[in-house]
């Protein structure tokens, strides 16, 4: 079994915005798999399905970003989940729009929530998606709480696919064979 997190904040303010990727990839995810998420517990919202004849957990959490880890390690703790068994889909700012990093283990990178999940779950060792948003031009509160242009949506609408594809891979194969095909990877 997998668990598939997407970090992001609650809330209508937040829809669309660059922090929000990752609750964006799990409702790409979930429409592609047909999981409904839409359950309440273990401070977020999931659904479980299937993927590759591989049962998942994806999960959004609610407790708004640098509280993320609260809610992963209730739903791993329930379900007693490896870390191994976790993957982490979020924004970074240190790539470029469109642009796919995956890691199996590293340290917070100055990112809240994973800073949080880290601390929660005791081991910076879980595999993880970063979705590029670009580099603040001014504030960077402003540019992670901003939303894409146009243009930079059109972008993601082929790398949102690359996630989904990443995440099948990492439960099909295994994580180096993602790392091998996805990490360089840019949407154009």
């Amino acid at each position: 079994m997998y668990l598939v997190v997407g970090l992001g904040n609650p809330g209508q303010e937040y829809v669309n915005t660059r922090h929000n990727i990752g609750f964006d990839a799990i409702n790409y995810i979930a429409n592609k798999y047909n999981i409904e998420i839409n359950r309440e517990k273990f401070k977020g919202v999931y659904g479980e399905g299937f993927i590759n004849n591989n049962k998942v957990v994806l999960l959004k959490p609610t407790t708004y970003m640098n509280l993320s880890g609260e809610s992963i390690r209730e739903l791993v703790n329930f379900y007693k989940l490896n870390n191994d068994e976790i993957i982490v889909i979020y924004d970074d700012i240190s790539l470029e729009v469109g642009k796919l990093r995956i890691r199996a283990k590293g340290s917070a990178g100055g990112h809240n929530g994973i800073k949080s999940i880290i601390n929660n779950l005791a081991t910076d060792e879980f595999p993880r998606i970063k979705v590029g948003v670009g580099q603040p031009k001014h504030d960077l509160v402003s540019h992670v709480l901003g939303k894409f242009s146009s243009e930079e949506n059109r972008v993601l609408e082929k790398t949102l696919p690359a996630v989904v594809q990443a995440v099948e891979i990492m439960i099909k194969d295994n994580i180096n064979e993602a790392m091998n095909k996805f990490n360089g990877f840019k949407a154009e």
